[in-house]
């Protein structure tokens, strides 16, 4: 029992062409380029993008240096004297999440 006035999807196969493809109207008369399917007929070569290792890289890279060489040294420094849970959990915690976020922040552009 499928209506075209229940509000939800309908697949509908007269929508489609013979080899499986969408035609260029959708059944609100929509053309494909409008409801967002144009980046499958002209996609963004990945070489026209702005990839250049600028700050944000030389940022990251001082970031991975703290976090793989500066807290596991500072582990390892760290007084017996003093409790073993700052320095077994809180020390490794702050460089991993800095380094997750910078990571994140350094490949992402606006």
């Amino acid at each position: 029992m499928t209506s075209s006035d229940d509000g939800g999807y309908v697949h509908d196969p007269s929508a489609f062409d013979g080899d499986g493809t969408a035609d260029t109207n959708n059944e609100a008369g929509d053309s494909a380029a409008e409801s967002g399917a144009d980046w499958t007929k002209n996609p963004r070569n990945p070489t026209t993008a702005d990839r250049d290792f600028d700050w944000r890289g030389w940022v990251l890279v001082g970031v991975i240096i703290i976090a793989f060489l500066v807290a596991p040294l500072s582990i390892l420094l760290w007084p017996p004297t003093l409790n073993y849970f700052v320095a077994l959990l809180i020390l490794p915690l702050f460089p991993a999440a800095l380094l997750a976020i910078t990571a994140v922040w350094a490949t992402t552009r606006p």
